[in-house]
């Protein structure tokens, strides 16, 4: 499969076209695709998504996608690595930001399709997408800079109130069945306080759900085909994963973020799902 590389944090640009002209292809970035006008087939992780005007979708560097357009489609593409949110402006380094930014870029809600569906919404990024562009396409102003970080934290925060909104799944690998809103529920509140060990725990998450233990612990498995506990640890590993690649913390200060008791217990743990070390890992990542 064809992997496109960038090389820059941040890229921004609109194009027009009657026919998709790239093969199915990965990424090693994030990309927020805005579609302007036009309609066709987006072909996304081996599902297909009927796209119109206003529609945005999320992917992921590991997400494979292409399109089918049916009528002349312009595109608005915001692509960026893990460093964007590193290298600028202290606000995006925030507890705040960080958690918002896993909320959005780190859960698959491409197998959603389109995470924007009111059409207020889809004008709200309309307007701020047109002063981006403008903003991105004239940097070299004075200001331009910290005005295209406030929009891309507005776009941001407008995308993560539509994904809470509509209650999208936040499952590492969708199981192809649909699912129960019970469920979404479930792992949707997992996902917003994976922060929380203390939430997170059988007896409160029970307690949250007016379920039994014995219940909450039965129903997930026969929906997911994984015990709870096991999903949480899991989602945690992505998270330390992206961690590991995207930021500059040490592999102590990692672990305590997400709840493990000590380097050694993250160390250990990492090291059975991913046959490395978190240090390793990281080595890994910078060669």
């Amino acid at each position: 499969m064809k992997r496109f590389n960038q090389y820059e944090t941040f890229n921004f640009n609109r194009f027009e076209l009657d026919e998709w002209p790239y093969p199915l292809h990965n990424h090693n970035h994030f990309e927020i695709i805005f579609i302007h006008h036009g309609s066709g087939i987006h072909c996304l992780n081996e599902n297909r998504f009927p796209y119109e005007s206003g529609d945005v979708f999320l992917l992921g560097p590991e997400d494979y996608h292409t399109f089918e357009i049916q009528a002349t489609t312009q595109f608005c593409y915001l692509r960026f690595t893990g460093l964007f949110f590193q290298n600028h402006s202290l606000e995006w380094k925030d507890k705040h930001w960080q958690q918002t930014i896993e909320y959005l870029f780190h859960g698959p809600y491409q197998s959603n399709g389109s995470i924007v569906k009111e059409a207020a919404e889809k004008k709200r990024l309309d307007h701020l997408l047109t002063v981006l562009l403008d903003e991105y396409d004239n940097r070299k102003k004075q200001f331009a800079e910290p005005i295209v970080d406030y929009l891309m934290r507005a776009i941001v925060s407008i995308l993560a109130r539509n994904i809470a909104q509509q209650g999208l799944s936040v499952n590492l690998q969708p199981p192809s069945h649909i699912r129960s809103q019970a469920l979404e529920d479930i792992l949707l509140y997992v996902h917003q306080h994976i922060h929380s060990p203390e939430k997170l725990r059988m007896e409160h998450l029970s307690a949250h759900f007016q379920y039994s233990p014995n219940y909450l612990s039965i129903f997930f498995k026969r929906q997911t085909g994984e015990s709870l506990q096991q999903y949480i640890l899991r989602y945690k590993l992505k998270l330390v994963e992206t961690r590991l690649r995207y930021s500059d913390r040490s592999i102590s200060q990692i672990a305590f973020e997400f709840g493990f008791s000590d380097e050694s217990h993250l160390s250990k743990i990492f090291k059975k799902y991913y046959q490395l070390t978190p240090g390793d890992f990281r080595k890994s990542m910078l060669n």
